[in-house]
């Protein structure tokens, strides 16, 4: 990774009221912008991920939580539609690198519905083009660009072959064509490839995911590659690290820029709900744990009430330690680069919930979609993940 940015922004917030800012991102300040000259290169970082929702950064809530990194992915479409320098998520790019944060952002390629243009097609040259407008606008501000986002989902299943590879492979001798012309010696922007989704399951262990991996392997200007792993269990996660790791160089690491228990919080959905938890709070004993979730999207609960809910079921208290557990996993490969968990609620996360629906709800750091703000002005919390957090910040073990 590229040389020390910065002092501690923890000691800076700590010490200098930072903390009683407005929630919001207004111009840049001198302090503000001092607080993040010397950080230390990304070894085994934890941050906030806000998928494509950047726009939705709160400076106050990235201070609570004590991070020092921010993730986002950018719709490489959206790079047509109007001036990109306008665009909220692009500004807040900028906004972050401004203030001394560090910044990870995913290209990502939707082609659910069309196949991969093929390589030196017009339509190639005008995926390029997309790609040559984003990155003059992040280049100098991001630590780490990654290619791709969820290539073997975000394609249609009859093009997870050669053409798929073919595809981020030319994306990829463009991107380090461009980073080589105009980002000077030595670039702050580090190259990931990414990210491999449920490596837990042995038919996605396939000839186009070892190809990825090879050709992360033999180009030297790439230094890793990024994992997803939303896993149906926590042992789940081990999978991803036995492919990943005999397949990088010695020299290179991995991003785990998006993880979660997403698919085992959905096997619960339609559980009933404690009994207790019911009498108290006025629920009938017959409710779904769905249904009780639809509820607070539609009236956000107090924060007693969301964690009473959570905390007395058994399926989601015995993982509440999830993410201190897998962080230890991740570092414990001294492989670990930066890793990103669901930092913040999206409204498209709580609307319309319903049994069949994700629960990515429950992942989150910050509930502000089914719990009330506090009485001081913050954002309601999901329960459990702020204090292990800020504790996994200091290098603790939660």
């Amino acid at each position: 990774m590229t040389g020390s940015r910065r002092m501690s922004r923890r000691r800076f917030i700590e010490g200098s009221g930072v903390i009683g800012l407005s929630t919001a991102f207004g111009p840049a300040t001198p302090a503000l912008a001092q607080a993040g000259t010397q950080a230390s290169d990304a070894h085994g970082a934890l941050g906030g991920n806000f998928n494509q929702l950047l726009a939705n950064v709160q400076l106050r809530e990235l201070q609570l939580g004590q991070t020092d990194w921010v993730r986002g992915f950018f719709p490489m479409p959206d790079a047509e539609q109007g001036v990109l320098a306008n665009k909220a998520n692009i500004r807040m790019i900028a906004n972050l690198d401004a203030r001394g944060y560090r910044t990870i952002l995913n290209l990502k390629f939707p082609y659910n519905q069309s196949a991969f243009p093929a390589p030196d097609s017009p339509a190639m040259e005008s995926v390029l083009a997309q790609v040559d407008k984003v990155l003059a606008e992040v280049m100098e501000h991001i630590d780490i660009l990654v290619i791709g986002n969820e290539p073997f989902i975000e394609s249609r299943p009859e093009d997870r072959t050669d053409s798929l590879n073919v595809f981020y492979e030319t994306v990829a001798r463009h991107v380090i064509a461009y980073r080589g012309a105009h980002c000077g010696t030595p670039c702050r922007t580090r190259l990931y490839m990414g990210a491999l989704n449920r490596l837990d399951l042995p038919d996605r262990q396939t000839a186009a995911t070892e190809r990825w991996m090879t050709f992360v392997r033999e180009t030297p200007e790439i230094d890793g590659v990024d994992i997803h792993p939303h896993v149906p269990s926590a042992a789940a996660v081990q999978p991803f690290l036995d492919y990943i790791l005999p397949r990088l160089r010695a020299d290179q690491t991995f991003l785990v820029t998006e993880f979660s228990l997403v698919w085992y919080w959905q096997a619960h959905m339609k559980d009933p709900i404690p009994a207790a938890f019911a009498d108290r709070y006025g629920f009938s004993r017959d409710s779904l744990v769905w249904q009780v979730i639809l509820e607070a999207t539609q009236r956000p609960f107090p924060q007693e009430e969301w964690d009473a809910f959570l905390s007395a079921s058994p399926w989601y208290e015995s993982q509440k330690f999830f993410l201190r557990d897998q962080m230890q996993r991740f570092r414990a490969t001294g492989r670990l680069a930066v890793a990103t968990c669901d930092y913040r609620q999206g409204l498209p996360m709580s609307q319309s919930f319903a049994a069949d629906k994700p629960p990515w709800v429950l992942n989150c750091v910050f509930a502000p979609y089914t719990v009330r703000p506090w009485s001081n002005g913050t954002t309601g919390r999901g329960y459990a993940w702020l204090n292990e957090f800020r504790t996994l910040q200091r290098g603790g073990t939660g």
